[in-house]
C-alpha cells in the first residue's frame, strides 16, 4: 500500500468517535463495524455508508484488498484476534490501523463494550441491532430503554392508529398501555413514555388529507403543538380546495389505512428515539433545510406518497427547548433556508416568496399572498423586484412579515443591519417627501453616468417606453447620502399639472446608487401593473430599501477582480463597503424615533430603531427565534 489513503465526501450524523473522547478516537481492539454498514469496493478505495456517518476512501488499490481481509472480523467481533496476527511495524498492519482510525472518526465502529458488562437488557435480536447501528451509547441506550413504560391514549382505542402504535411501541422493547381518551379529537394519538427522566410525548394526527407528528417534548407541549398543526393544515387543505363549501360542516378526507399505520410507526420511532436519548430521527438524512436548534415536525401526504421533516416552532412555546433564539443569518443563502421554513406551504405561518409564474425580465419577480391575519383582515397578494431573484424573495418576505404585524408599526430585517438599514430608509424617504425643496436637483452628471443607472434606466424608456423624468436631491448640505424619484411625465403637461405619479425612488450612500434604485423600483412598478401582479394600494411603490440587503447578500462571496459596479455581484460589494455610513449618516439626520412635523434644518439626534419588547409575542417572537430582527417604528403622522 503505497502511502496513506485520502479521505473525502464524509459526513457524519452522530457524535463522531462514540465513546472515545477520552483517547483521540482511537480504535480499540474490541470494536465492531456498526451493523446496517453497508460497503462499496472501489477501484482504488473503498466507500462505506452507515446509520451515523459515511466516507469514502482513495488512493490506493490496497484499500479493497485490506479491506477483504478486515471486513469479517470485524463484523464479527474478533478484531483482536485479527490485528494479533499482524507483525507489528509491517505495511499490512499501518494500513489497517489507518483503515480503522478512520472508520472510528466517522462514527462506524461499534465501541468495545465496558470490561464487566451488564447483560444486554433487550434480547430482542432486532432491538439490540438497532440501538448498536444507531446509538453512541449502546449500554446506555439499551438500559433506559429497559426502565421505559409507555402510553397510547386515543379516543377509539381500537383505531388502527393506535393499534399501530402499540405495536411499534412493543416492537421497540416497551411495555405500552392503551388507554381511552374520549377528549382526544378522532384522528390523533397522544404517545408518552416515563421512567427514563422527564415524561416524553409525541402527538400524531392528520388536518385535511396531510399527517404529522410533533417533535418529542413534555404532554402539555405535544398537545399545543398538535392542535396548532391540525387547525394549520385544515385551513390550508380547504384553502386549496376551492369546492370546500365553507358554511358547511367540514367532512374529513379518507386516507388509506396503511397510511395511518406508517404514521403511527414514525410517532413510535421518534419517542423511542427520546426515551433511548438517541439522535432524534429527523436528523439521519442531513437535510440542509432543517435549522439546527429547531424543533422538527413530520408531515406525510398519502397522495402522492411523500412524507418530511419541516423546522417548526408552535404558537404555544412552553418547554424549554422551544424558546430558542436563533443567530441572525451570516448571508443571504442562510436568509432564504429560514424563510423557506417559515414560509412552508402547509404549516408555515408566513407566505413564500416565489417567482410563480411571472416573467422575469426585464427584472425578477416574486409575489405572495398573505393571510387575512394579524393586522391584515384580508388576504393581501404581494409582488416586489430586485437586482436577483433571491433579493426581491427577502424584500418581499419582509413586506408581508411588516403588513401582517402592522405594517407601519415594525420594520423586519434579516439581521440587525438589515432592519435598521431598511427601517432608516423608510424614515428619510418619508421625511424628504415632505421637506421643502429649497434646493435644486443635482446636476445629472454626477449620477448619469452609474453602469446600473444606465441599464435600469434604458430598461424603463426605451424596452417598456416608460415616458419618465429622475431627479436626484443632496439629504442635506455636505451629508453623504441622497434621494432619488422617478416620476412618470404626464401626457399633457403644463401649468397646473401634477409632477405626474411616483414610480421608484431611492435612499442611498452616493447620487449613482440613490439613481439606479430609484430606476430599478420604477422598472418593477411598471413591469408588476403590465403583468397583472397586485400592487400596493393605489398603485403607489413601496418604501425604498435599495442596498439594504447588500452586505447579507455581499458575505462570504469573493469577487473577481473584473466585477465592476456593472455587473450585480461588485455593485452589492460597493454597496456593502457604504451601508454603514450610510446608516450612521441617516440616523444623525433623522434617526427612526416618531414625529409629526418635518425635520428641521439641524435636528438632534432621535433614538435608533428599538428592538420590539420581549413581551411581545406571536408573530414577532417567532419572527426573532428565527433570528430576525423586528424592530419597532411607530407610524408617523403623514
Amino acid at each position: 500500500m503505497t502511502g496513506e489513503p485520502t479521505t473525502h465526501n464524509t459526513e457524519s450524523t452522530g457524535a463522531a468517535g462514540g465513546d472515545r473522547a477520552s483517547d483521540g478516537g482511537r480504535p480499540h481492539p474490541g470494536d465492531r463495524l456498526r451493523p446496517g454498514t453497508a460497503v462499496t469496493p472501489l477501484r482504488a478505495g473503498l466507500h462505506l455508508r452507515g446509520r451515523r456517518g459515511s466516507l469514502t476512501l482513495e488512493g490506493s488499490t490496497a484499500v479493497p484488498v485490506v479491506w477483504g481481509l478486515l471486513e469479517e472480523p470485524l463484523r464479527t467481533g474478533g478484531l483482536a484476534g485479527f490485528r494479533e496476527g499482524l507483525e507489528p511495524g509491517s505495511a499490512v498492519r499501518a494500513a489497517t490501523d489507518t483503515l480503522l482510525g478512520r472508520l472510528a472518526d466517522h462514527d462506524l465502529l461499534l465501541p468495545a463494550p465496558p470490561a464487566a458488562p451488564h447483560p444486554h437488557p433487550h434480547p430482542d435480536p432486532a432491538v439490540a441491532r438497532w440501538i448498536d447501528a444507531t446509538a453512541a451509547h449502546p449500554d446506555a441506550a439499551a438500559a433506559l430503554l429497559a426502565t421505559a413504560r409507555a402510553e397510547v391514549l386515543a379516543s377509539d382505542p381500537n383505531s388502527p392508529t393506535a393499534t399501530a402504535a402499540v405495536r411499534a411501541l412493543t416492537a421497540g422493547g416497551v411495555p405500552v398501555t392503551l388507554t381511552p381518551h374520549p377528549d382526544l379529537p378522532p384522528d390523533r394519538i397522544l404517545l408518552t413514555v416515563r421512567g427514563t427522566g422527564p415524561d416524553r410525548a409525541v402527538a400524531a394526527g392528520r388536518g385535511g388529507a396531510t399527517g404529522y407528528v410533533t417533535a418529542p417534548g413534555s404532554t402539555a407541549q405535544a398537545r399545543a403543538d398538535a392542535a396548532a398543526l391540525e387547525a394549520r393544515l385544515t385551513h390550508t387543505a380547504h384553502a386549496a380546495d376551492s369546492t370546500v363549501d365553507f358554511a358547511a360542516e367540514p367532512q374529513p378526507r379518507r386516507i388509506p389505512v396503511t397510511f395511518a399505520v406508517l404514521l403511527a410507526g414514525a410517532a413510535a420511532h421518534r419517542l423511542l428515539c427520546a426515551a433511548a436519548r438517541l439522535p432524534d430521527p429527523a436528523t439521519e438524512a442531513d437535510d440542509p433545510r432543517l435549522l439546527p436548534g429547531i424543533p422538527t415536525v413530520l408531515l406525510a401526504d398519502a397522495r402522492p406518497a411523500r412524507a418530511d421533516h419541516h423546522s417548526w416552532l408552535g404558537p404555544e412555546r412552553i418547554d424549554t427547548d422551544r424558546h430558542v433564539r436563533l443567530a441572525p443569518p451570516t448571508g443571504l443563502a442562510e436568509a432564504l433556508r429560514r424563510i423557506t421554513a417559515l414560509g412552508e406551504h402547509r404549516c408555515g405561518p408566513l407566505p413564500a416568496p416565489l417567482p410563480g409564474d411571472l416573467p422575469q425580465l426585464p427584472v425578477p419577480l416574486a409575489t405572495c399572498t398573505t393571510p387575512a391575519a394579524g393586522h391584515a383582515t384580508t388576504p393581501r397578494t404581494l409582488t416586489g423586484g430586485g437586482p436577483r431573484l433571491d433579493l426581491a424573495r427577502l424584500e418581499l418576505f419582509c413586506r408581508a412579515a411588516e403588513l401582517l404585524l402592522g405594517e407601519t408599526a415594525f420594520t423586519v430585517g434579516a439581521d440587525p443591519g438589515h432592519a435598521r438599514g431598511r427601517a432608516l430608509r423608510h424614515t428619510a424617504a418619508r421625511r424628504l417627501a415632505v421637506a421643502p425643496h429649497d434646493r435644486p436637483p443635482m446636476d445629472p452628471a454626477h449620477w448619469s453616468g452609474h453602469p446600473q443607472l444606465r441599464h435600469w434606466w434604458t430598461t424603463l424608456t426605451g424596452r417598456l417606453a416608460v415616458p419618465a423624468r429622475l431627479e436626484v436631491h443632496r439629504a442635506a448640505p455636505h451629508a453623504h447620502a441622497y434621494r432619488a424619484v422617478v416620476r412618470r411625465i404626464p401626457h399633457e403637461p403644463g401649468p397646473g399639472c401634477g409632477p405626474g405619479p411616483l414610480l421608484g425612488e431611492a435612499v442611498e450612500a452616493t447620487p449613482g446608487d440613490a439613481a439606479a434604485f430609484a430606476a430599478l423600483a420604477a422598472v418593477t412598478t411598471v413591469t408588476t401593473v403590465r403583468t397583472a401582479a397586485a400592487a400596493t394600494p393605489g398603485g403607489a411603490p413601496p418604501p425604498p430599501s435599495g442596498g439594504a440587503a447588500a452586505p447579507l447578500a455581499a458575505a462570504g462571496v469573493p469577487t473577481a477582480a473584473w466585477e465592476d459596479p456593472g455587473w450585480t455581484g461588485g455593485w452589492l460589494a460597493d454597496l456593502a463597503g457604504r451601508e454603514e455610513a450610510l446608516q450612521d449618516t441617516l440616523h444623525r439626520l433623522y434617526g427612526a424615533g416618531p414625529t409629526t412635523t418635518p425635520p428641521a434644518p439641524a435636528p438632534a439626534p432621535a433614538p435608533a430603531p428599538a428592538p420590539a419588547p420581549e413581551r411581545d409575542s406571536g408573530l414577532a417572537g417567532l419572527l426573532r427565534s428565527f433570528g430576525f430582527t423586528v424592530l419597532h417604528t411607530p407610524e408617523e403622522a403623514r
